[in-house]
């Protein structure tokens, strides 16, 4: 499971990654939202790594905490991007859906920690 997870938001950072690269390339509200996006959308990974390294079971859930916490960030600019209509909605179904799912995942694993912390 564990391995999973650190698998799946990397590439999830990849496709964050490469949508940016083409926001990077409009002019204005598209290359800023881009920013706000690249931020939230990459550090859901790096938490997720951090949290393989934890001190202590509260380190573990502290950076899994953030990790939701940054993808529910991301859903929020993805779903804005999609509102505003600066990228198409058939562009941003699947790693909107992606966003969604890690939402949920981050979501049992804290559930679960605490519960197992008992």
């Amino acid at each position: 499971m564990k391995n999973d997870i650190c698998e799946r938001t990397f590439v999830f950072a990849v496709r964050v990654v490469k949508l940016c690269q083409f926001l990077d390339k409009q002019a204005g509200v598209g290359r800023t939202l881009g920013k706000q996006l690249i931020r939230s959308g990459t550090s859901i990974g790096a938490n997720v790594e951090e949290a393989q390294g934890g001190q202590s079971r509260a380190d573990f859930l502290s950076k899994i905490s953030i990790a939701c916490k940054e993808a529910r960030e991301t859903l929020y600019w993805l779903k804005l991007l999609e509102a505003a209509e600066v990228i198409h909605v058939d562009r941003l179904k699947e790693i909107k859906a992606e966003a969604n799912e890690l939402v949920g995942i981050l979501t049992t694993i804290i559930k679960n920690t605490k519960e197992n912390s008992k």
